[in-house]
């Protein structure tokens, strides 16, 4: 939603300043605030919430405020406060609560640069000076959109990494059962490919890889625990193909099943 609302309003900034101690931003109609940490961590909190770790960057509205930031102790900080309105002042512009970033060195180059034009000697044409006005609005603009575009993308990838989650545990009770890519990237709500994709680099091993593993070792559990038939512990643990199973077997354990189960023999 932030993109839309982005794309229909127009950033000007009012103020930027440098800070290292503890204080209130009182809420005023219609100026919003962005927070963006240089060096340690601060917590941030609206009235009547809890305190936010804030390490990077943090966007004040002015219908949760007053905000108070509070610098740890013994803990030196510095960060910055961008005070910022948008036109058309009727626009919907909710961007609230904590962003993050990848890209921490642009956005403090271009700190840096508020800093040192926004309250330079107007010696400039009129020409120049619209000029370099818009050159501040423009680096507003492109903060925001880094903070949005790259604290979505965290989001997406936690979000993903859930799906992730949920459906290994799914695995982890249903091994037994048919188990298919597209059943299971379905359930994650992403295509095949994706799924593929993030499963590697969650488990490190590729999805038949894993469940293979996983029955392998339910197997062998089974070998050692119960006089069940070969046969009957293949089906057991997810595989309708005993020769398939065997294979398997052999390949993960260095034995078949047979062999395993007679060296498992408690008689």
């Amino acid at each position: 939603m932030y993109f839309q609302q982005l794309v229909q309003i127009m950033p000007l900034l009012d103020d930027i300043t440098a800070e290292s101690s503890s204080q209130t931003l009182v809420s005023s109609q219609g100026i919003h605030r962005l927070i963006i940490v240089q060096r340690g961590h601060l917590l941030i909190s609206a009235k009547d919430q809890e305190p936010t770790v804030c390490t990077q960057g943090f966007a004040c509205h002015p219908d949760y405020g007053p905000y108070f930031i509070q610098i740890p102790k013994t803990k030196e900080v510095e960060y910055v406060v961008i005070t910022y309105r948008v036109l058309p002042v009727t626009s919907a512009w909710t961007l609230q609560g904590p962003l993050h970033t990848i890209s921490e060195i642009k956005i403090h180059y271009m700190i840096e640069e508020l800093l040192r034009t926004l309250h330079e000697i107007d010696t400039h044409s009129p020409d120049e000076d619209a000029a370099q006005e818009f050159r501040k609005r423009l680096m507003l603009e492109r903060i925001l959109f880094i903070y949005l575009y790259e604290s979505r993308m965290r989001d997406e990838l936690k979000s993903s990494a859930n799906s992730i989650e949920e459906t290994l545990s799914y695995i982890n009770e249903h091994y037994m059962l048919k188990l298919t890519l597209p059943m299971l990237s379905r359930r994650a709500g992403m295509s095949e490919g994706h799924y593929t994709v993030l499963f590697k680099k969650h488990t490190g091993e590729t999805l038949m890889t894993y469940l293979n593993n996983l029955r392998i070792e339910k197997a062998k559990l089974l070998f050692q625990q119960t006089d069940l038939l070969a046969k009957e512990i293949a089906q057991k643990v997810g595989y309708v193909d005993y020769f398939y199973f065997s294979r398997v077997f052999k390949r993960k354990t260095g034995a078949s099943p047979s062999a395993f189960q007679q060296s498992h023999d408690p008689k």
